[in-house]
């Protein structure tokens, strides 16, 4: 008998909890949407399908018309998430005074100090007049274009013919990041680091901006109190942030300090083209400001275009229809240049610009997977969205760019196909994408300053690789975002590469 009342009891608790969860069910809008629990919130969910973040996301906003308040109960997080262009307009543009990255933005990216990502107002005002003039001169685009090239030639190509040599598979996006740290630390720091020297090293100011993006991600899912707490402590995945900050404040201060004795010794000002010798001598070349805008800079130049360059490549190798077609147009500059046939073909930026083709299935790739695949924002004043959602002062944004890239009342009902003939118009040319829908630089008097400069470096690299290499990736090799605010590959992209023995006509 007391078996028997023991077996209702766990039906009739099952029961109740089959009849609550239904009721739940019924309150959603859409049956993608999560089920938000009681406390919880959909917090339970969020961490369930935190491996798949990205694409959880995308579904969800399909399924509720680009717009969704995620909510993890009596923990605090709160956000009203987005990938609706009219809304990204109104935020990033119509009405940008209202929505600035706010306060808690600049907690949760405290490693970035007062730099220009967690700046609003007058100090970002400041900030950007003062490195968009430096980026803009034509000392530092030649600087930039000239080191890029320098890099792909004496080093990432030499290390791709040794592994076409070999027969050994190579982690792409590994390269890339190296290539590309390389590259940015000698535009913000005038250093090479050195990151694609033979074997590969291990550079501890790498593995901290790996470590630094990493545990970001993880701060908008864990409740700040929580994520303080660890920090301070040094527990959890915060171990690594404080460990990674201090090797990061270090080799900064170093090298601040070194350039200082340098340009001291030579008498000479603002002799070298990289960005911290033009920073340095300007009334608020304080060691503080130096560190903090070089670390922002570096975060923006090296992690966006090697993660770029990675999902490219890897978007190639399922299309090689695409592929075929940048070679035909890359075919004619390379039938001018000098060969003996040893020689890698390197192609200069001025040859690229024009290339139509190129440009779009660049594009085409960043509008798939952008560098970064979401941006927060917060509301100062209560709002109304062209979306007809009110937002209080004190509200969280995300805004989804790599959810709006597969939207199809966005783009169509292609919109998961890697398609570059999207960008080009009938009479053969580039097709103009608004950046409220194009967001892969972000929109409004936010867009990036180095959107030019990213172009130029992804088109020196990708078409070096690509004339001189067939890319293959590893067959079974998967490949899937990692959990980082920058949209890395988290299990690196495995590739074998071959010389390309015949060139097209």
């Amino acid at each position: 008998m007391d078996m028997l009342l023991c077996f209702v009891e766990i039906f009739s608790i099952l029961g109740c909890f089959i009849i609550y969860y239904y009721h739940l069910q019924s309150k959603k809008t859409s049956a993608s949407e999560p089920t938000e629990w009681p406390v919880l919130g959909h917090l339970f969910e969020m961490i369930a399908n935190i491996h798949r973040f990205h694409d959880w996301a995308t579904g969800i906003l399909a399924g509720t018309w680009y717009n969704f308040e995620a909510r993890a109960g009596l923990t605090g997080i709160r956000f009203f998430v987005t990938c609706d262009p009219s809304n990204v307009r109104h935020i990033f543009t119509s009405n940008f005074a209202n929505y600035p990255k706010g306060d808690e933005f600049a907690e949760i990216f405290d490693v970035l100090g007062n730099g220009i990502f967690n700046a609003d107002g007058e100090s970002w005002r400041s900030q950007r007049a003062k490195a968009q003039m430096l980026m803009a001169g034509p000392r530092f685009r030649a600087f930039a274009t000239r080191s890029s090239r320098d890099k792909v030639e004496k080093s990432l190509l030499p290390l791709l013919a040794r592994a076409a040599d070999t027969g050994a598979s190579c982690d792409m996006h590994d390269l890339f990041l190296r290539l590309t740290f390389d590259v940015t630390c000698t535009l913000v720091f005038g250093v090479d680091t050195g990151c694609l020297s033979p074997g590969l090293p291990e550079v501890p100011f790498a593995r901290a901006m790996d470590d630094v993006l990493e545990t970001l991600f993880l701060r908008h899912v864990i409740p700040m109190t929580c994520w303080k707490f660890m920090y301070k402590y040094e527990v959890g995945p915060e171990k690594k942030m404080a460990f990674a900050r201090r090797t990061i404040d270090r080799f900064v201060a170093e090298t601040i300090s070194k350039r200082r004795s340098d340009m001291l010794r030579d008498g000479v000002s603002n002799s070298e083209d990289d960005l911290l010798s033009s920073f340095i001598g300007h009334d608020d070349d304080d060691d503080e400001f130096l560190r903090d805008t070089t670390v922002n800079l570096l975060l923006a130049g090296r992690d966006t275009t090697g993660a770029a360059l990675s999902w490219f490549f890897y978007v190639l190798s399922k299309n090689p229809r695409v592929e075929h077609k940048i070679l035909e147009e890359l075919a004619p500059i390379a039938s001018r240049k000098k060969n003996n046939g040893d020689d890698m073909v390197i192609f200069d930026a001025g040859e690229l610009k024009d290339l139509v083709y190129l440009h779009a299935a660049l594009c085409e790739c960043l509008r798939l997977y952008p560098s970064v695949p979401f941006e927060h924002k917060a509301v100062v004043a209560d709002d109304v969205l062209p979306s007809g959602h009110e937002m209080k002062a004190g509200d969280k944004i995300l805004v989804f760019s790599y959810s709006m890239g597969r939207m199809e009342g966005v783009w169509g009902k292609d919109c998961t196909e890697f398609l570059p003939e999207r960008w080009i118009t009938n009479d053969g040319k580039l097709r103009y994408e608004p950046s409220y829908k194009f967001i892969a630089f972000n929109a409004g008097p936010r867009t990036c300053l180095g959107k030019e400069l990213a172009f130029v470096q992804l088109k020196t690299v990708a078409t070096a690789v690509l004339w001189n290499f067939a890319v293959e990736v590893v067959p079974g090799h998967a490949v899937e975002p990692k959990l980082s605010i920058i949209l890395h590959m988290k299990n690196g992209l495995a590739v074998t590469v071959k010389r390309r023995t015949a060139t097209l006509a």
